[in-house]
């Protein structure tokens, strides 16, 4: 794939604003290539955004109007997703330190990985994962990165979906207080995901800009953080260990001392082994750790078109917004999962809050936090289906008008497929670890490295060069860690030794 020759000019324009005049009106090959390039953006983004007729079309006729604070919001929102509930379980299974080196070595990497995407595409001008794909290695490039976005996106609702599942009826009981749960259908998991798909996500899912879903992203995060004040507020008002003969546990100061009396008389030395917290631990379950954690960070499919839609954009500017998103995540996975985890220690379960039912069903402050958690989820849904929806295009639609009668089929397509699986999917940790070994490496390690290998000029950067060396070491460990996991899962699943995160 030859490369065009005006790199440094599209570097300079990196929203395609001003342009007349500043390109040649023909360079042969390059010329025919961008022109190329640009009506394939073009199609792509019709999807989503408005037509300019006064510009001549570059990386997209759209000029952003999406602040640099509404971006952040948007990519936080694409990052945090169900991955913060089973954070405390991998915490549970690596120790305190060996989590905090893990956690910090994924934020570092997918940071420079997006630094990698957003140097590929100033140098073609083009914003598109699965264009950058095509530019690198044509249609099989186009169709890996279609690919795995899809797939990974799908596991993502899909884990997000399957939280509303479990959660919602427990929601609907507390809020009845019933005992015990009854066979009416609106205390039927599987009935009332399909009803919130309809009612809530797949109106917010027909918006055609993602700019649009900035308010949502900023209450779904206000939500999380809630989640969070409550995760420490427990730790503090939790007895550890847990009685065994105990169904409810309030959290006022009496019965917590009578609680704590109670463990005393069962032996010292027990209650203390149980309530220590481990810094580095190795066990069958660590094999979901990286996995789980590698899905923690994966927003890749979303920097793109976040990066489109920014007000004034460039490179710098959006690399800003991926590393304070990436920053406020880790602090808030970091806390979550510490707290979560000294709270219940080696009790804690794969979905966090259903640790905290065990203490007691009819908490209110926990009963508040699952609406959080269930709100948070269910409005970070219509962003993760945007790239997907797009991805489907890339591969079906690629040069086709833009129609509402296509772009209201896909999402709903898309959203039955999703309900489907999660209605039939046996639990959320398998969710994450099968889907984040495969295709989240691929979008954080190997598609940036290999993708900037191909699209960076040789006489910009030879191959032996030191920024081209490191990437094909990105993609390398990014091999790697998938090998790695996937071995570890399959190791797991013959030897049946895995639990996959105690019954639900």
């Amino acid at each position: 794939m030859e490369v065009p020759l005006q790199t440094e000019m599209v570097e300079l324009v990196p929203n395609g604003k001003h342009l007349e005049g500043l390109l040649p009106v023909s360079t042969p090959t390059a010329g025919n290539q961008r022109a190329e390039d640009s009506r394939q953006s073009c199609v792509e983004s019709k999807g989503f955004l408005q037509k300019s007729p006064s510009k001549e079309p570059h990386f997209t006729d759209f000029e952003g109007k999406t602040s640099f604070g509404m971006s952040v919001f948007n990519l936080s929102n694409a990052i945090m997703g169900s991955g913060i509930l089973g954070l405390a379980y991998a915490m549970a299974n690596t120790g305190i330190i060996l989590f905090l080196f893990l956690l910090t070595a994924v934020a570092l990497l997918s940071s420079y990985s997006i630094h990698l995407l957003l140097k590929s595409s100033g140098i073609v001008g083009i914003r598109a994962y699965e264009q950058l794909g095509y530019r690198a290695f044509g249609t099989p490039g186009k169709l890996a990165a279609a690919l795995a976005i899809t797939l990974q996106n799908i596991g993502a609702m899909s884990s997000y979906l399957y939280i509303i599942k479990s959660e919602l009826p427990l929601v609907i009981q507390t809020f009845l207080n019933l005992e015990e749960k009854t066979s009416i259908w609106y205390m039927n998991g599987n009935y009332l995901v399909i009803l919130v798909s309809v009612t809530v996500i797949l109106p917010l899912a027909l918006m055609r800009q993602l700019g649009y879903l900035g308010y949502s992203s900023g209450f779904s995060l206000s939500c999380m953080v809630f989640f969070l004040i409550a995760v420490i507020y427990k730790k503090f008002q939790v007895p550890c260990p847990l009685p065994l003969n105990l169904a409810n546990v309030t959290g006022n100061f009496s019965h917590t001392q009578i609680l704590e009396e109670k463990v005393q008389l069962q032996g010292e030395p027990e209650a203390a082994a149980l309530c220590t917290p481990s810094y580095f631990t190795l066990n069958s379950q660590t094999a979901y750790t990286i996995p789980i954690m590698a899905f923690a960070f994966v927003c890749h499919p979303e920097v793109l078109p976040i990066y489109t839609e920014l007000k004034d954009p460039s490179k710098r500017k959006m690399q800003h917004i991926s590393n304070l998103s990436i920053a406020v995540m880790y602090v808030m996975y970091f806390l979550a999962a510490l707290f979560g985890y000294l709270t219940f220690y080696d009790g804690v379960e794969s979905e966090l809050l259903h640790t905290y039912s065990k203490v007691d069903p009819f908490d209110v402050l926990i009963l508040c936090v699952r609406v959080a958690v269930l709100t948070a989820v269910t409005l970070t849904v219509p962003i993760v289906l945007f790239p997907v929806r797009r991805a489907i295009q890339q591969m079906l639609f690629q040069n086709q008008e833009f129609s509402w009668l296509r772009h209201v089929l896909i999402a709903t397509g898309l959203l039955t497929c999703i309900n489907l699986l999660v209605i039939f999917a046996p639990n959320i940790l398998g969710i994450f670890g099968i889907i984040g070994a495969t295709s989240a490496p691929c979008l954080i390690f190997i598609f940036p490295a290999i993708f900037y290998f191909r699209i960076m000029p040789t006489e910009k950067e030879p191959a032996r060069s030191t920024p081209k060396i490191l990437a094909l070491c990105f993609a390398v460990l990014g091999l790697l860690l998938m090998t790695m996991s996937l071995s570890f899962i399959i190791i797991d699943w013959v030897s049946g030794t895995s639990q996959h995160g105690g019954n639900h």
